[in-house]
């Protein structure tokens, strides 16, 4: 028989690398080809036969809970664990305590998107339970993570939390799997210099008392979806491997070229859409281009435009503005040109201001 083995998914956090979207949404709740990346998240916990989840909610509770629900949609049952303000991802495990109870647990962060899902990590760790199990990626600039520390033979010796000399290219990826030893680790750690309780700090706790943290290393594609750069390259990847679906109506004037999704209500009218994109529900494009890499949700207008490599997310409208790419528009946003006015300088000066102005 199986052991019981819950997740811990952690979607409170104020996405401030996101805003402005996240001033007004949560940053797990941004959509790449049009589904929220926590979406691809709970979908990978289900596929790996986990169906209890717990999760960590913040100021944004409201949202994620109106967005996911009991978790049936999903195949889940969701308990919503609240988190005052976030105090690190080892006090996400400490507030979980009574939740989790001594059940065996993989901590997802809600934010993360990880290309083929966990189904493997988590039947490995079943297989051999070790106390903790990490993932690790190779990236160029480890300093904005956690880094590891591996000895000859490949055993985790050491974690750095954003360390300015990193010991290693190895970043912690946002998934992690446990036993129920955690929980002491995570009491007997301080906040960090950032006032936080650091997972690291608590796998490290681990460590120093000699207990088997094991790592992998994933060759697969991993991102923190965290900033408009990773948020438009996920969506390039998840586009990527769609396949062409024409749901819409496409008129006589227009032309889909490769992987193209268009979903039922959108109409494309006078257009050109080259793949992979994908055109949501209810969305009129029209005399427009639509390039590469783009997705556009639902109930959005695009007229005399062109879009690339962009996301677009619902209910927005881009009209009569020639060329737009590499941009992350948001929820109810209306792009058009600005009016045509004479060149002029318009200035409000305190006291005592000095201006120099070249004419």
């Amino acid at each position: 028989m199986v052991e019981q083995m819950k997740a811990l998914v952690l979607s409170g956090g104020a996405g401030t690398r996101l805003r402005p979207i996240t001033h007004t949404s949560a940053k797990q709740l941004v959509p790449v080809a049009n589904k929220s990346v926590l979406f691809y998240g709970l979908d990978s916990i289900a596929a790996a036969g986990i169906t209890e989840v717990g999760m960590i909610v913040g100021d944004t509770a409201a949202e994620i809970e109106d967005a996911v629900g009991d978790g049936s949609k999903f195949g889940l049952n969701v308990t919503y664990i609240p988190q005052e303000r976030p105090l690190g991802l080892a006090h996400a495990v400490l507030i979980a305590r009574d939740y989790l109870g001594d059940d065996d647990f993989v901590m997802y962060l809600g934010d993360n998107f990880i290309v083929g899902g966990i189904t493997g990590l988590v039947e490995e760790f079943r297989e051999h339970r070790p106390d903790a199990q990490i993932l690790l990626t190779r990236v160029a600039d480890p300093r904005s993570f956690g880094v590891a520390e591996l000895d000859a033979s490949g055993q985790v010796i050491g974690l750095e939390e954003k360390p300015d000399a990193p010991k290693s290219d190895l970043a912690l990826v946002g998934v992690y799997l446990f036993t129920p030893l955690i929980h002491d680790a995570v009491r007997a750690i301080k906040p960090s210099w950032r006032g936080e309780l650091e997972v690291t700090h608590a796998i490290q706790h681990l460590i120093d008392g000699h207990a088997d943290v094991r790592c992998t290393v994933i060759q697969g594609y991993w991102k923190d979806t965290g900033n408009v750069v990773d948020m438009l390259e996920v969506n390039r990847t998840v586009l990527e491997g769609m396949e062409r679906r024409i749901d819409g109506e496409v008129d006589a004037g227009s032309e889909t070229i490769g992987r193209v999704v268009v979903e039922e209500g959108a109409r494309i009218v006078n257009s050109r859409i080259v793949g992979p994109v994908v055109i949501g529900a209810g969305t009129l494009v029209s005399d427009s281009y639509v390039g590469p890499f783009t997705s556009v949700a639902e109930n959005c207008e695009i007229t005399d435009s062109e879009l690339e490599f962009s996301i677009v997310l619902r209910d927005s409208s881009i009209r009569g503005v020639g060329r737009i790419e590499s941009s992350l528009i948001g929820r109810h946003v209306e792009v058009t040109p600005a009016p045509s006015v004479p060149s002029a300088h318009r200035l409000v000066l305190g006291d005592h201001s000095k201006v120099q102005i070249h004419s």
